[in-house]
């Protein structure tokens, strides 16, 4: 797996988990006022009427400092042309404080506590922000979401609020401007030897239990494979698997807490009977003979060495790591082995995806820009950089007519002297390592509007969204805002509880221990103060609702029902303005 591959897999993991600490110790009530900018003091660099869809030029040279993720595949170089056309074009000049990808998050952690932390840092995901909120280095960014039209409006148009409201602290404010989509990107799913499939007339299962049944036709046909050896412990089988079950797990299992939409109440995820039919399904799979019994434990070397030598027919994975099984194939000289993704079965449960799939990796802003002279302008850029259409396409594709082209059809088509990825792949130059664009530094994932992100994506990648679409989303898991008094008693309870449902997961489903057993586990977690942690985690949700509500009567949340018609209608047509 590689690096940037591992790094999304941790941060998407810990992500979830985070939302335990929200609200962590910020104190205020939810009554607060913002405070205000001084628009004359303040502005300088700053653009009069600054409106969506406008190009940001700085009314004068601006300098902003960020933290820089620098990727060992495409390191920092000082003459790039995003950083050069930034400086020339816009007056802005960036000024990075330059991390390793590798201690990237200890690094950030370091100055953000040290109270050295750079004007921005734009690689964070939902939720982590708040384990920095106490020390008071992070800006409430929802007080200024007046200078950011190009966010809210796609907070509005795309129907985003709820989630961003979802982000707010015990103080009624938020502190971090997630990456948005206007649709969820599914980039996880299983991958399957098609070549066998094909063999055997198989289709993409719609169901686990069809699944189950191909794999088994699997083994019977060729005896010497076992059908699926997964890897990174199943936690990303276990993620996808969850919301079809109605559950959660794997890298999904977060603080062990699951959103009961009906009750309007959370609950102990690994305790409920949804989560153990999940596990009855995987330990049948065990003991089927149909899932290796190392794919709890082997490391991801070993899993993809296994699919590669026609050892497993199934294996987890992404748009990335399936460009990786099939490098593999051809250097164990597998050349007659397909691959390709499948799509996500359907469960018990429905035919589901978990929620909160339109938000993504975001940035956290140095409360010390609330005293700078060009505050204004700073806000400016950064929507416009990250959240504009312009902005994006500039950050993932680069600058009309140097790194790509338009063609008769009014396509965008990189330079022939330009590739990435499968585009131009012979060409002399790569856009990320040469230019410093398609960086996940300089836009969030590559692009929030659904055409720009899927523009340089793989086919395969492009369909699997196309397959998953029809998906059902579920409910919004809500945010727990603890207080300061209660983050850390929730922390050693949910810690406890959580190595004890991970630990029962694995012996569930490796048949260590049986399912009849159930009771027994479920005490076991009570002993270690379930009911007390539940009951904790539902009176803070409460008490966020309450805070919402008040918000809203007081008119402090963004109105969902402002839009502008006129402007949804046109950017219905086209919203999108090429090149910078």
């Amino acid at each position: 797996m590689t690096q940037d591959s591992h790094w999304k897999r941790t941060a998407a993991a810990v992500g979830v988990t985070s939302l335990l600490l929200a609200g962590c110790g910020s104190g205020g009530a939810a009554d607060d006022e913002a405070p205000e900018v001084d628009e004359e003091a303040q502005g300088v660099g700053a653009m009069e009427d600054f409106s969506a869809g406008d190009t940001f030029v700085a009314d004068e040279p601006i300098t902003v400092s960020l933290l820089y993720r620098d990727h060992p595949n495409y390191s920092l170089q000082d003459d790039w042309l995003i950083l050069e056309h930034l400086e020339e074009e816009h007056g802005v000049t960036l000024d990075p404080v330059v991390t390793p990808l590798s201690d990237f998050e200890d690094r950030r952690s370091v100055l953000i506590g040290a109270g050295e932390i750079p004007d921005y840092v734009p690689v964070m995901w939902p939720g982590h922000e708040t384990a920095y909120i106490s020390g008071g280095a992070l800006l409430a960014v929802s007080d200024y979401l007046d200078y950011m039209p190009n966010f809210t409006d796609k907070l509005e148009r795309w129907d985003l609020q709820e989630e961003f409201d979802n982000l707010r602290q015990d103080d009624g404010k938020a502190y971090i401007l997630p990456g948005l989509r206007e649709d969820p990107f599914h980039n996880w799913t299983l991958a399957v030897r098609d070549d066998i499939w094909q063999d055997l007339g198989l289709e993409d299962p719609e169901t686990w239990d069809e699944l189950q049944d191909q794999l088994a036709q699997v083994a019977e046909a060729h005896p010497d494979m076992i059908p699926w050896s997964d890897r990174w412990e199943m936690n990303a089988t276990l993620n996808l698997a969850g919301p079809n079950f109605d559950t959660a797990g794997g890298w999904g299992l977060g603080n062990s807490l699951y959103y009961d939409a009906d009750a309007d109440e959370f609950v102990f995820t690994g305790a409920t009977d949804e989560y153990r039919v999940m596990l009855e399904y995987f330990s049948g799979l065990m003991e089927e003979g149909l899932l290796d019994t190392e794919s709890l434990t082997q490391d991801d070397d070993s899993a993809v060495q296994k699919f590669a030598s026609g050892q497993s027919a199934m294996i987890s994975t992404n748009e990335e790591e399936l460009s990786a099984l099939r490098t593999a194939f051809e250097e164990i000289g597998e050349d007659d082995a397909e691959v390709r993704m499948i799509r996500v079965p359907a469960g018990p449960e429905g035919d589901n995806v978990a929620a909160g799939g339109r938000f993504d990796v975001g940035m956290v802003l140095a409360s010390h820009l609330a005293d700078r002279d060009d505050f204004i302008a700073v806000l400016q850029f950064l929507d416009w950089l990250y959240y504009s259409d312009e902005g994006l396409v500039f950050g993932a594709w680069g600058v009309e007519g140097e790194t790509y082209e338009i063609n008769e059809d009014g396509e965008r088509e990189l330079a022939e002297n330009v590739g990435i990825k499968d585009f131009n792949p012979d060409a002399e130059e790569h856009l990320s390592v040469d230019y410093g664009f398609y960086n996940g530094v300089f836009t969030h994932n590559f692009g929030s509007d659904t055409e720009i992100f899927l523009s340089l994506m793989s086919d395969e990648a492009v369909h699997l969204q196309e397959e998953m679409s029809d998906k059902v989303e579920l409910p919004m898991q809500p945010n727990i805002p603890f207080s300061e008094l209660e983050i850390e008693q929730a922390s050693l309870w949910q810690n406890s509880l959580t190595d004890q449902v991970n630990e029962a997961t694995a012996q569930f489903i490796l048949g260590q221990r049986d399912l009849e057993d159930w009771d027994s586990y479920v005490a076991e977690l009570e002993a270690r103060n379930m009911a007390d942690y539940v009951e904790l985690a539902n009176e803070a949700y409460q008490r966020g609702q309450e805070m919402l509500d008040e918000l809203e009567e007081e008119g402090d949340l963004l109105d969902s029902d402002a839009e502008d018609s006129d402007a949804e209608d046109s950017d219905a047509e086209d919203s999108e303005t090429e090149g910078d």
